[in-house]
């Protein structure tokens, strides 16, 4: 028998932290070579503006599945639906047989929290103290939900081009991560004063000006994942120690990669490492306390198999879900 697992109960199973051990134990896997995981594959729909991916791979340990995504920017305005709806399929990695087959669209913003979280272990300074936040949508939730897990944060700073939806995120997040967050006044005062910036929006060009960066600043950008599309300016990858979820993910779809590349700005030997060279101590996050350091991610399989695997776990330990057969 499988289980099936809806919203509520991944909800209920998953927390921040557990998450980011997973992420970064599937790193440590990706490193020692245990992990196999094509580049998912991308079917778009011009005519909705939508984008469907299939994300498969096998995690040492245990974890095997796939992820089947769905990136629709007008369901908010047009359909009142989430922007990203996702399911996993959950095999058992000896036998193959299906063991689960879970809603996968809060653990899709998890999973990304959760690696933009393992980045700022290993990358920001340890004296981060502040986060400046692009974006007010459920993926900017978890992303500074994450940041506050690996730094003791105190304060944070959020812009959104929705005003509105910038103050309710203001309210929401100070209430649940118990800091200090307020509506940035600007794009440039959701930069200036902070030790961690995350972009985390629908934006399909760059959201602030590189050069008002300053030394010591980490930048995590996880909202545009195509190669047409960025959120940073070639200025602030140009003056960043880069670092990629996977290089080769990058290369193909990250737009604040592609673009300078072909700017002639950068070469390819512009990436540094990969995440799991970081997390496996191959290459140091930063070498000084005045390097800006940059992660971007363009989010993997192995995150949503490691993640759907702990909930899979927990499910059983605790009778959750609703058994089900495919025969």
């Amino acid at each position: 028998m499988a289980l099936l697992l809806n919203r509520k109960d991944v909800v209920n199973l998953l927390n921040m932290a557990d998450a980011i051990s997973a992420v970064e134990e599937a790193f440590r896997e990706l490193a020692a070579g245990r992990v196999d995981m094509p580049q998912r594959a991308a079917v778009h729909v011009p005519a909705h503006r939508g984008l469907h991916l299939s994300m498969p791979a096998w995690v040492g340990g245990g974890g095997l599945g796939i992820k089947v995504v769905t990136v629709y920017p007008d369901n908010p305005s047009k359909h009142h639906m989430p922007t990203v709806l996702a399911i996993v399929l959950l095999n058992d990695a000896e036998t193959g047989r299906p063991v689960a087959l879970m809603d996968a669209g809060y653990m899709t913003a998890v999973r990304t929290g959760a690696v933009s979280g393992v980045a700022t272990k290993y990358m920001a300074r340890a004296g981060a103290r502040t986060v400046g936040v692009f974006g007010a949508g459920v993926q900017a939730e978890t992303q500074i939900e994450a940041v506050c897990a690996v730094r003791r944060i105190e304060a944070a700073t959020v812009y959104d081009v929705d005003e509105g939806r910038a103050k309710d995120y203001a309210s929401k997040m100070s209430a649940r991560c118990s800091i200090a967050v307020r509506v940035a006044s600007s794009a440039r005062d959701a930069v200036e004063g902070q030790d961690v910036i995350v972009t985390a929006s629908t934006a399909r060009e760059p959201v602030f000006d590189g050069s008002w960066l300053v030394p010591g600043q980490h930048i995590n950008a996880v909202g545009a994942h195509t190669s047409s599309t960025r959120e940073l300016d070639t200025r602030t990858v140009v003056r960043s120690l880069f670092v990629a979820d996977l290089p080769e993910a990058c290369l193909v779809e990250a737009g604040e990669l592609i673009i300078p590349i072909a700017e002639g700005a950068i070469g390819r030997d512009h990436i540094r490492a990969g995440l799991a060279d970081v997390v496996s101590g191959a290459t140091p996050g930063r070498e000084t306390d005045a390097d800006i350091t940059l992660f971007k991610s363009v989010g993997l399989a192995l995150q949503d198999v490691a993640v759907a695997r702990l909930v899979y776990d927990r499910a059983r330990s605790n009778g959750a879900g609703r058994e089900f057969s495919f025969s």
